[in-house]
């Protein structure tokens, strides 16, 4: 799969929006595991993140739960962003002014 990210990135950022929408933790991290391999592993992608490759490797492991910080920089190193949308336009917010 690595080979393939690496090949057509736009399949990589198509897969983690449909993990995204649901909901599947450890599918992320498996992906994200491929992407760090496509992008030249580990240690390439720690220093493009400012972190240690062992925090990579424990961000990203089965048991990993990434914090927003060191998932942000991971995704920033891949050229990606988290970015947040409205499940659907019906479902946007409505702000209520304060009383």
């Amino acid at each position: 799969m690595a080979e393939l990210y690496r090949k057509k990135p736009d399949l990589a950022i198509q897969v983690i929006n449909s993990i995204l929408e649901e909901g599947d933790q450890g599918e992320l991290l498996v992906v994200l595991r491929q992407l760090t391999l496509a992008f030249g592993g580990a240690q390439v992608v720690a220093a493009q993140a400012d972190l240690n490759p062992t925090q990579i490797y424990r961000t990203l492991s089965r048991e990993g739960n990434p914090g927003l910080s060191s998932l942000s920089a991971i995704l920033k190193a891949m050229g990606l962003r988290l970015a947040i949308e409205p499940l659907r336009k019906s479902a946007a917010p409505r702000l209520v002014s304060p009383p």
